[in-house]
């Protein structure tokens, strides 16, 4: 079974940047999509970015386009997400997951999740 374990959370400020990387274990062979979710305290849980690992174009939540960008490490089973002027509203727990996806924005769709790593923006 695939496992996902995050790293890079922490808290910056304002304006702000933050890397997040996601490290996938060997046997992904049956998973297509990888991605990052959050939740905030009290909120529902928003997918944030979405990759194929084939490929194609990735999927942005509106509320974060042009500020984080996710990419792939295909070779080492990895996902990123680069979070760029980061706002207070960034302030969640971020989530890796992996699937088998067709869509890249719904969270059923991913089957394999990591523990969470925590962002905090805040000045």
């Amino acid at each position: 079974q695939v496992q996902l374990v995050e790293s890079g959370g922490g808290s910056q400020q304002p304006g702000g940047s933050l890397r997040l990387s996601c490290a996938a274990s060997d046997d992904t062979y049956s998973l297509n999509c990888m991605g990052w979710f959050r939740q905030a305290p009290g909120k529902k849980r928003e997918g944030v970015a979405g990759v194929y690992t084939g490929g194609g174009v990735p999927y942005y939540a509106d509320s974060v386009k042009g500020r984080f960008t996710i990419s792939q490490d295909n070779a080492k089973n990895t996902v990123y997400l680069q979070m760029n002027s980061l706002k207070p509203d960034d302030t969640a727990m971020y989530y890796c997951a992996a699937g088998a996806c067709v869509r890249l924005d719904a969270d059923d769709e991913f089957t394999r999740w990591g523990q969470g790593t925590q962002v905090t923006v805040a000045s």
